[in-house]
């Protein structure tokens, strides 16, 4: 069942997941992650049309929680949602990036980053130089992030791509921000101080209470399973951290 749902969407959206899984089976250690109970697929309604979720998790000796979430509501929304949670012993950014698809097959939104966690909000040297080094790229509907979002670089991308030739290069984009992220978190040197893994982990921790604050996701949540359901689906399974 759980295979099935990302050929019935938006083409860029099935890419996209299978680029993200190839990569991670490339350059990281898999071993799976254990879901929270009535988690891993779920159905629901919104406004009478059917939601499906379904949750394709990892885990690797870098990182905490390897995330990949796919959802479609058969009015003809599709989303795909991906975050790489790293383990606190690693003082890694963090790896996001979500697809909408809405109604007549455009993506509506399209956001990939690397997100630091650090005090002063500043990727490190290592990561810096690596995306700095990445071709310049221009897409024509660039979107204006919202206001909590100061959890993002300076090379966050968020635009509505128009056309496959800006798809394509989202999608390209992406598979370079995984790659670099994937090829510098292997060599990283795990942490051993405790102060500096609590830094870590409050970085981490902003980062969520930031993501909790995203109110379209929480009301869609709210609207299908009630308002406790979507409470527990926000800080178990979409933005956890470790306290």
């Amino acid at each position: 069942m759980q295979a099935l749902l990302r050929s019935q969407q938006h083409p860029l959206i099935h890419r996209l997941a299978d680029t993200i899984e190839a990569t991670w089976k490339t350059h990281l250690e898999l071993s799976p992650f254990h879901i929270p109970e009535g988690l891993g697929y779920v159905e629901g309604s919104l406004e009478g049309a059917k939601l499906v979720i379904e949750n394709h998790c990892y885990q690797a000796p870098q990182f905490r929680k390897l995330h990949l979430e796919l959802a479609q509501v058969s009015n003809g929304l599709d989303i795909l949602h991906c975050v790489m949670f790293p383990n606190p012993e690693y003082a890694l950014p963090i790896f996001g990036t979500d697809l909408v698809g809405g109604r007549g097959g455009a993506i509506s939104a399209a956001i990939a980053d690397l997100s630091p966690v650090n005090l002063d909000r500043s990727l490190p040297d290592s990561y810096q130089q690596a995306l700095s080094a990445l071709p310049r790229l221009h897409f024509s509907q660039p979107r204006a992030l919202p206001d909590w979002a100061d959890i993002f670089s300076e090379f966050c991308l968020f635009i509505r791509p128009m056309g496959t030739l800006e798809e394509d290069t989202f999608l390209q984009r992406v598979q370079d921000f995984l790659t670099v992220h994937c090829q510098l978190a292997t060599l990283e040197p795990s942490l051993t101080s405790e102060l500096a893994i609590a830094r870590t982990i409050a970085g981490q921790r902003y980062y969520c209470t930031k993501q909790q604050q995203n109110d379209k996701t929480r009301r869609v949540l709210e609207k299908s399973f009630g308002t406790e359901w979507a409470d527990r689906y926000m800080t178990t399974m979409l933005f956890d951290y470790v306290t």
